[in-house]
């Protein structure tokens, strides 16, 4: 009998554990710490969900409907915690247990036709005919070289808890994320002397619009992506205004949000205007506590807090296994399918924009369409990603708008549907001769 591995369990991890154990299938879930939620168990303390709350959660379980409209971290996390215990899921999962490897059973296919073998650090090592990888996209932390030369205070956002990883009075953020306006907002609202260093435009939007959180304004899904694009930006335009009413904010290169960045926040945008917060340009060097921009100005910092990013680390998988492109995996099918490599499936590695929980149910759905068409085989083996590589174009972005990413799925449908049609013909004109 076939079985399945689960690697991770944080939000996608739990979620495609659950939909792996609901479709029947048999599955062991690893988590390296003793607990079920990730990243929502360390993250700063100001952080509050900016999609809301009856538009993020899993499916058939809505989050409490006495939580705030955008819950903050620890309800996020006791939510996590409650789907997991709702559904049994801390039977399954091995807690305090780290996968070290996952290595592609020896076969004449493909790269993972033969299915894959993960290595525990208990000196385990259990074969699956498929793994999903759900360990995560934002905990191995991204700090430019140029760090090493500050001899002040510096904590990256992941590390980040509150205030009192500040020291002193002057605060450099670096970043102008969603994570690097939190910080910036936390700071000044604690009366810290904080700049920020945004080095392009980027749109701010609200997280409401008429007191509604803006994914629940209803009347804007009868619009197609694009013109929701352009109101959006209409409105934003008359709630905040625009980046040059905001001293120093610069003016968005891009023509609309889909092209490029942006931001969920209005509070960094208050504190400019109330000069909590001034803007930076880029950095040029670091000396001590002494920082040079790229407009020729320099200032003393006690503390900088790298907004930095993340890697999209695998440490698990040889290098030479994952193919990359500007440091993210290549992947099909709406990112679930690694190029090059067959049964093992990416869930939470695209991050298309809106809310998140519910993505991991549907990416998982979709590696248990590709589970069952690679099972309903003679072989045992479809060869999925080689077909899927064939017809679609390899994709490296996380942070991905959210119709782009339909669209994928979309194709990914088409074409699964004509790969199982070609295979059942032959079939039905054996039948039918």
């Amino acid at each position: 009998m076939t079985r399945y591995c689960v690697i991770g369990a944080g939000a996608a991890g739990i979620s495609a554990l659950q939909q792996l154990r609901q479709a029947g299938y048999d599955v062991d879930c690893f988590e390296k710490t003793d607990r079920v939620g990730g990243h929502w168990h360390t993250d700063y303390d100001a952080l509050h969900l900016i999609t809301s709350r009856d538009m993020t959660h899993f499916e058939d379980f809505t989050m409490p409907a006495d939580y705030p409209h955008f819950p903050r971290r620890d309800q996020v996390r006791e939510y996590l915690e409650s789907y997991a215990r709702h559904h049994g899921h801390y039977d399954i999962i091995r807690f305090n247990t780290a996968v070290i490897s996952v290595v592609p059973i020896a076969a004449d296919g493909p790269v993972g036709s033969g299915g894959w073998t993960v290595t525990l650090d208990t000196g385990e090592s259990i074969d699956y005919d498929g793994v999903l990888v759900a360990n995560g996209h934002l905990w191995d932390q991204k700090v430019p070289a140029i760090a090493s030369d500050f001899t002040g205070a510096q904590v990256h956002s992941g590390s980040y808890r509150n205030t009192e990883d500040i020291e002193g009075r002057r605060v450099l953020v670096v970043g102008a994320g969603n994570s690097g306006c939190d910080l910036a907002v936390d700071a000044a609202q604690h009366r810290y002397d904080v700049d920020m260093v945004i080095r392009e435009g980027t749109y701010f939007q609200p997280k409401s619009y008429f007191g509604v959180p803006r994914q629940e304004v209803e009347w804007m899904a009868e619009f197609a992506p694009d013109e929701q694009d352009l109101i959006s930006r209409l409105l934003a335009r008359i709630v905040i205004g625009e980046a040059k009413d905001y001293p120093g904010l610069p003016v968005p290169q891009h023509r609309t949000l889909a092209e490029g960045s942006t931001v969920v926040n209005t509070l960094l945008l208050y504190w400019l205007q109330h000069g909590r917060v001034k803007i930076r340009p880029g950095i040029d060097r670091i000396a001590g506590k002494m920082v040079y921009f790229s407009d020729g100005t320099s200032s003393e910092y006690d503390t900088i807090l790298w907004a930095t990013g993340f890697h999209s680390s695998l440490p698990f998988l040889a290098d030479e296994l994952v193919e990359r492109q500007f440091g993210a995996p290549l992947r099909y099918a709406g990112g679930v399918v690694p190029k090059g490599l067959e049964k093992l499936y990416y869930i939470g590695m695209a991050a298309p924009r809106g809310p998140q929980i519910p993505v991991y149910g549907v990416q998982a759905k979709l590696a248990i369409r590709l589970i069952a068409l690679h099972e309903a085989d003679p072989a045992g083996f479809a060869g999925i990603a080689e077909y899927l590589g064939g017809l679609q174009d390899a994709e490296h972005r996380i942070d991905i708008v959210r119709a782009i990413w339909n669209e994928q799925l979309d194709d990914t449908a088409r074409l699964l549907d004509a790969f199982v049609a070609a295979r059942t013909a032959p079939a039905r004109e054996s039948a039918n001769a």
